[in-house]
């Protein structure tokens, strides 16, 4: 099985799909493993690493998008990269074809089979290969959201922590799962005034718990979500329907009441964005105004910090990526059930059945 890494080509995007202790353990499994020259070096891996490591250099993307059974990436594909696909082929990577409609047709029309990192999920409902993005993306919406608040940036000019006898920033996080937690944890560190909201009491019991009550929280409705914006200095929202699109949690009248200055960073913006005001942005031009509300929505917030990145993705991918390597795809579900859940494109079709009714909408 010859196993292809690509440079990703999506706007500021520096991770990789693989590390070359990843492509050992593939080529001593016995497959071949095919690297774009320059796929690591955003991450600050070298080609020499990936050779010393046993795979072999290709110079160019399309030699390595022709010769691959399977390519492994970071990112879905960009239209650039639509001509590479074919039927032959295995994609392993994030998709998020609910909010990519064109990246679904393009891969229903080349007959690719598209395994989606973000919908492997256990019998539990997590999402292992979804997590460490998760925890990234929510530790990062923190630092992102501190920045913005600085008045150069178009924010309040608030610190987020305050100092003695001037309170601290009001941090609302809309979402207590693994991305909404690990804001919470970063914000509480910083010392603001934190505030998670979720549908389920479950999460929201566990962060009471850690925080001894220090972190508020409370069930989620629309109308305490809406006031809770209104006298917040910043919004996180960090919602997730696996599969679907994210639920819109504001409309533009509630961005409309927020303060001015204020901060809105949307975390669910590759799964369409949970805020209507929300368009997605890119790491070298983050932010827009929409009624002096400052709103940070990048595509692939991880990516600010691909070495970081990098390693944890290809932690918990790499073991999968071995099975579809070794097994195949039939036998890997087989010993693997939750890859079942993964699988979004196959012959042509789209099989995940929450990917398909978001795109029939």
């Amino acid at each position: 099985m010859r196993v292809g890494v690509v440079r990703e080509t999506k706007i500021d995007e520096n991770r990789v799909a693989l590390t070359p202790s990843g492509a050992h353990a593939l080529v001593e499994d016995g497959a071949e493993v095919l690297v774009e020259a320059g796929a690591g070096v955003g991450s600050r891996i070298a080609d020499a690493e990936y050779e010393a490591a046993g795979a072999k250099v290709l110079d160019a993307a399309d030699e390595v998008w022709s010769t691959a059974d399977i390519i492994v990436k970071v990112k879905e594909p960009q239209e650039s990269e639509f001509e590479y696909l074919r039927d032959d082929l295995t994609l392993f990577t994030y998709l998020h074809l609910a909010a990519y409609p064109k990246v679904a047709e393009a891969l229903t029309v080349s007959g690719t089979t598209a395994i989606a990192y973000e919908t492997v999920q256990l019998p539990d409902r997590s999402l292992p290969l979804l997590a460490p993005m998760s925890e990234v993306a929510g530790r990062m919406s923190v630092q992102v959201g501190a920045r913005f608040l600085e008045s150069y940036a178009g924010g309040r000019g608030i610190l987020l922590g305050g100092v003695p006898g001037v309170e601290p920033a009001t941090v609302v996080i809309i979402g207590g799962g693994v991305a909404g937690s690990n804001a919470a944890q970063m914000a509480y560190g910083m010392g603001a005034d934190v505030h998670v909201y979720d549908m389920s009491p479950v999460p929201l019991r566990a962060i009471d718990k850690q925080y001894h009550g220090a972190v508020k929280t409370r069930v989620a409705t629309a109308m305490d979500i809406k006031n809770a914006a209104a006298h917040a200095d910043l919004v996180i929202g960090a919602v997730l329907l696996p599969g679907a699109r994210a639920p819109r949690l504001l409309n533009r009248e509630d961005v409309t009441n927020m303060r001015a200055g204020s901060v809105l960073v949307d975390i669910s913006i590759d799964q369409g964005g949970c805020f209507e005001t929300s368009r997605e942005t890119k790491h070298s031009d983050p932010t827009y105004l929409v009624d002096d509300v400052v709103h940070y929505a990048v595509g692939n917030i991880p990516g600010a910090v691909p070495r970081t990145s990098t390693f944890a993705l290809t932690n918990v991918t790499t073991p999968y990526l071995r099975l579809l390597a070794s097994d195949g795809i039939d036998a890997a579900m087989e010993r693997r059930p939750e890859l079942v859940g993964g699988l979004n494109v196959r012959h042509g079709q789209i099989v995940h059945e929450v990917v398909a009714a978001q795109l029939a909408v």
